[in-house]
């Protein structure tokens, strides 16, 4: 047994746990944890952004590029209390989080000491956080903290990932324990559980027969990292992909077989690819709302009548939604490996198939090319949506990691953009949190410093977090803030148009009288905290200020303003009952008879 004080214990189990960094905020509850991670500064490197809830988008944007958890560092009280809406994010979206919390001192439980929750139960933060996490843990004594250590490490990294909280009473920092080094926890990656055989011919067997088959990947795949064996059995069958958010990029979406997304705003083509297969291999998703058409048949899938072969780490998606004929508990990549190996076996080659099916499907996307075709290559005042796309897909480099917010620019991306590799795309899907787009790109740089990193925002979300401008200058952080700067919170006012008679209310940015928009001059907000800014209103000059934005390798804010009235074309549907949904703009549903 070895004595040492709970904080140089908890200092050195990240060192063991390779946590490279600490996104944390001091408070009187950490000054002791942070004393100690002094010593430990060459190996876990502390970054202290302004605000709890961008430390959280930080080490969720870390893992989403590096798929290596880092972990927070939050004080008793508020300070814990803020990265709440982070951790939603980061649980719904599958990011790997150790969050550390500070908590009132043992001897002082039920007392009442500064920020303790103590209505129900005493030092009761686990009650607060512990919805948006996947376990909470509260060792009272030293002694306990290397148990809770692994067993929040590994509750993080193994099977679906998500965040973890540890939340420490401050006392344990300073006191001593008989502490002995555990095992490291951490296994993001190393456990992958595989189909049973019988699945595996099954799967096989359903894929070989099928006329119209589909393949829909989403997060899953991303982060089982199998981009090369997705795309290996996609082009061994012929078979088109259709990808979440999450999942854009783990097959190149220059790709001939990539359909991109699909749902209210995704591609046409993605959406009468689902409406009319005859089986859909689902790997890796959800099959929530938006990327279902809030699950109306024919909209975006039509089950039961298309058969479903459902995916997945996590047993708690399987029938969620739709009951799959075939629902199968594995990682993705092992079970793509499995599936692959059933092929070689039976020697199925690959060979030219499903001509007619891939014929429809170039008709489709013809179809929905042409008839946004006169969109692009627009000059025009106020600048296009569609320009900003443009001039972006063509300018940003095809290594790049671009992050998006949530907020109307999204739908535009959800519905144009290509990711040409995985883990270059990061969304606010599950939880949709604004602020997360600007914040993470923070983190995506750290994890990849030598890519470029932009983060593409609304002038609302970026408002809510514009303190990300301090921490890039501080810790010398080079990462392009694009803000779509409309002057409204463009996706709820469109709502209100469709759906209440065209008038607006509490959705657009005016100044005092309402007669005039009014933003922040975000360029010069930018400039104030050192970061280089500028304005863009023409739309010739965007492309080239986003082209020298990049090469500068330093932080950057672009403000541009964009035409706020023109709207990405629905293609499926989204339901907010009990309202009525909007029918597609392009296309229509169909159903078999």
């Amino acid at each position: 047994m070895t004595k040492k004080k709970g904080g140089q214990y908890i200092a050195e189990a990240l060192v063991r746990e390779k946590i490279p960094y600490v996104f944390g905020i001091c408070g009187h509850g950490t000054v002791g944890l942070i004393d100690e991670l002094y010593n430990v500064r060459d190996e876990v490197k502390m970054i202290s952004p302004r605000h709890e809830q961008t430390a959280v988008h930080m080490a969720d944007g870390y893992f989403r590029v590096a798929h290596r958890p880092a972990a927070t560092l939050t004080s008793t009280g508020p300070g814990s209390a803020n990265q709440i809406m982070g951790l939603a994010v980061a649980q719904t979206d599958s990011s790997a989080i150790l969050s550390i919390t500070a908590n009132v001192p043992t001897q002082q439980f039920n007392r009442g000491p500064f920020q303790e929750l103590n209505l129900h139960n005493q030092a009761d933060f686990n009650n607060v956080i512990k919805p948006v996490v996947k376990r909470s843990f509260q060792p009272t004594r030293a002694e306990m903290l290397p148990l809770a250590i692994r067993q929040a490490c590994a509750t993080m990294t193994t099977g679906r990932p998500g965040p973890v909280n540890l939340d420490i009473p401050y006392n344990l920092f300073q006191e001593e324990g008989d502490l002995t080094q555990e095992s490291i926890g951490s296994a993001f990656g190393k456990r992958r559980s595989g189909a049973g055989p019988d699945d595996i011919r099954d799967t096989v067997d359903r894929l070989l027969s099928a006329e119209r088959p589909v393949i829909f990947v989403g997060h899953g795949v991303t982060l089982s990292e199998a981009s090369k064996e997705l795309t290996e059995l996609a082009h061994h069958l012929s078979i088109p992909v259709i990808s979440s958010p999450n999942g854009m990029g783990t097959i190149d979406m220059e790709d001939p077989l990539s359909l991109g997304f699909i749902g209210r705003n995704g591609a046409y083509q993605a959406n009468q690819a689902g409406r009319h297969a005859d089986l859909v291999l689902a790997v890796g998703v959800r099959f929530d709302d938006r990327s279902a058409s809030s699950w109306k048949p024919g909209y975006s899938w039509n089950f039961p009548h298309t058969a479903l072969i459902h995916v997945d780490l996590d047993h708690a998606e399987m029938t969620r939604n739709y009951t799959p004929d075939l629902a199968i508990l594995a990682d993705a990549r092992t079970f793509l490996q499995q599936v692959k190996s059933e092929l070689t076996i039976r020697g199925v080659e690959r060979v030219p198939r499903l001509e007619s099916w891939l014929a429809d499907i170039a008709s489709w996307r013809a179809e929905w090319e042409a008839y946004v075709a006169p969109n692009w290559g627009q000059h025009v005042s106020p600048i296009s949506p569609y320009r900003v796309v443009e001039d972006c897909l063509s300018v940003i480099p095809k290594d790049a990691i671009v992050s998006f917010d949530s907020g109307v620019h999204h739908n535009w991306y959800m519905q144009f953009w290509k990711a040409r590799g995985p883990q270059s795309m990061l969304n606010t899907w599950g939880y949709s949190g604004m602020g997360f787009g600007p914040s993470s790109i923070l983190g995506a740089k750290l994890a990849a410093p030598d890519r470029p990193c932009i983060s593409i925002c609304g002038d609302g979300g970026f408002t809510m977090v514009p303190h990300v401008l301090c921490t890039a200058v501080e810790y010398n952080i080079p990462v392009v803030w694009v803000v779509w700067n409309n002057f409204v919170w463009g996706a709820i006012r469109d709502l209100q148009y469709g759906y209440f008679g065209g008038r607006e209310y509490g959705t657009g940015f005016y100044a005092g009288d309402k007669s005039e928009p009014y933003n922040p001059d975000f360029a010069m907000w930018a400039r104030a905290a050192g970061v280089a800014g500028y304005t863009v209103k023409r739309s010739q000059d965007f492309a080239g200020v986003l082209e020298e934005a990049i090469a500068l390798n330093k932080p950057v804010l672009i403000d541009v303003h964009v035409d706020g009235d023109v709207r990405p074309p629905a293609t499926g549907s989204w339901e907010l009952p009990p309202l009525i949904h909007k029918e597609p703009v392009f296309g229509k549903p169909w159903m078999p008879k």
